[in-house]
């Protein structure tokens, strides 16, 4: 079957005074990415969970939270709880990466695994198994607005090569810098799940953003 580009727009990059508006301004998305920072794991905090209850309650799209926090252990499940259909956690971060998609799962959300540019993927090989996402960073953890960083692609190939031989089963997401010069790249090395901050909510028109990033992507695909 051939692939479909999915789409999440990033909260980061919406007007935080104007949240349920931001979020209904992007119903064409497949998933709506929040960004969670502790300001210990990242030097960022954004928001936590009682903004993602209240998001949830409005969303048009499922929710896909990225925790980038320490002792994901003991909030994960929280966010899977309040609704989000995946929840992903830092393999930097986890103690145990296995017990973390356990129990995201067990609360009923898809378990994502993201590792920074600088983490390489060989080692996380096998908790790869028991998660549903791949996340790969493509700028570092924490902030918003920064330029694609293009040498983790050999990851995203690597990761898409396993799935397609049926060694691993999971969506290859990516996030960081993600733009109309940059998710064909991304698209190529065989992403699925492309995260885009200011390319959609920097746009006059969140919806005409979403849908030219996805034929971009879908164009580079079939290439």
């Amino acid at each position: 079957m051939p692939r479909e580009p999915m789409i999440a727009p990033s909260l980061l990059s919406a007007d935080f005074a104007r949240l349920a508006d931001e979020v209904a301004r992007v119903a064409d998305a497949d998933w709506l990415h929040v960004d969670v920072m502790d300001a210990h794991f990242v030097p960022n905090l954004t928001l936590g969970l009682p903004v993602v209850e209240a998001i949830q309650r409005v969303s048009p799209v499922p929710l896909d939270c990225h925790l980038m926090i320490e002792d994901p252990e003991r909030w994960a499940p929280g966010y899977a709880e309040a609704g989000a259909r995946n929840v992903t956690v830092h393999a930097e971060a986890c103690r145990d990466a296995r017990a973390v998609a356990r129990h995201i799962r067990a609360a009923g959300a898809l378990a994502g695994l993201a590792i920074k540019p600088g983490t390489p993927l060989e080692g996380h090989l096998d908790v790869l198994r028991d998660f549903d996402t791949l996340l790969v960073m493509s700028v570092e953890p924490g902030f918003g607005g920064q330029s694609f960083i293009a040498d983790v692609l050999p990851k995203v190939q690597e990761a898409r090569r396993l799935v397609d031989s049926g060694e691993l089963t999971l969506l290859v997401e990516i996030d960081g810098g993600i733009n109309a010069d940059t998710i064909e790249q991304a698209a190529e090395a065989g992403v699925d799940m492309f995260v885009a901050g200011s390319a959609v909510y920097g746009a006059d028109d969140p919806a005409k953003a979403i849908a030219a990033l996805r034929a971009r992507a879908a164009a580079a695909m079939r290439e």
